[in-house]
């Protein structure tokens, strides 16, 4: 049974699409990067799969139940994008009262509030109120209380923003320790280099649809760029090339060859020895997800 199902979903306000027609479905222990331009349509996908807004048309189901019922809701944890916490509270108190509401027992709330602050590291700041915090300190108490259930998946609105390098590092760090876990994520981000190290799956919307959803390795690997470089290429050496796939000119007189199938670069590289090229290097590289997005982005724009 898939942690996150949605069929057909879609949500129109007025005249406006905000969703259409939106499709998908993780397995546990999957970590699903949720990537659109500002308006596409992501927060509210996020918003409906946890029932705080209801669907136009189409259905969602998560752990295998709708989405807003209570015996879910209690095994899921969210970091919304714009959250608004209590200022008075200490980052200690904060995570109790959130405790409270999941109904923890006083023990057990102990416990683990010591132990979300140690891991986000914030620890020494447990007796500090929010009011004092930063937008990046901030951020991590907020990313606590999304973990304070042990959920079993979790949903994250852009929770690296305000975070620092190092910050941003540990949220990787964090998501990798949850999907080891069998947690599932569904993580909407604009740092596509961030989606691209944390997560295994992508999901691109563009006006609502979902236009592109797979493994990284299926959305960018279909075509590989590979940096040619070599001394002695001729004219005619550049332009046989071109049975392989788009030949580029790259930097310092190397060319790049986008290749549909990288089992032929032998091929290749045997044409560039046997024509009378100096072959120094034949590097093959994966499509890099920013490229990706941004070409799918400026397609029918």
């Amino acid at each position: 049974m898939p942690v996150i199902e949605a069929t057909a979903l879609s949500k129109v306000y007025g005249p406006t699409v905000a969703v259409d027609d939106l499709t998908l479905s993780l397995e546990r222990g999957e970590v699903l990067g949720f990537l659109g331009a500002n308006g596409a349509g992501k927060t509210t996908t996020i918003k409906m799969l946890l029932g705080l807004v209801r669907p136009t048309a189409g259905q969602a189901r998560i752990l295998g139940r709708p989405p807003g019922d209570p015996a879910v809701m209690g095994r899921v944890g969210f970091l919304p994008e714009h959250f608004r916490f209590h200022p008075w509270l200490t980052a200690a108190g904060f995570l109790d009262l959130h405790g409270r509401l999941y109904r923890m027992p006083a023990a057990a709330r102990r416990r683990r509030v010591a132990e979300l602050l140690e891991q986000v590291g914030l620890a020494d700041r447990a007796r500090s109120r929010l009011t004092d915090f930063s937008k990046g300190m901030l951020q991590r108490i907020g990313l606590a209380q999304a973990l304070l259930n042990r959920p079993a998946v979790v949903f994250l609105d852009e929770p690296t923003s305000g975070l620092d390098p190092l910050g941003r590092r540990e949220v990787r760090d964090l998501i990798g320790e949850l999907r080891r876990t069998g947690v599932t994520v569904f993580l909407n981000s604009h740092l596509l280099s961030e989606v691209e190290a944390a997560c295994d799956h992508v999901a691109i919307i563009k006006r609502g649809r979902v236009v592109r959803v797979g493994t990284l390795d299926e959305l960018t690997g279909a075509d590989t760029e590979v940096e040619v470089r070599a001394g002695g290429l001729t004219p005619e050496i550049i332009a046989g090339l071109s049975a392989w796939g788009a030949v580029v000119p790259a930097g310092a007189g190397g060319l790049t060859v986008t290749v549909a199938d990288r089992e032929r670069l032998p091929e290749m590289a045997r044409y560039l020895v046997e024509g009378g090229a100096r072959l120094y290097a034949l590097s093959p590289r994966r499509l890099p997800l920013e490229e990706l997005f941004l070409r799918i982005m400026k397609e029918d724009a």
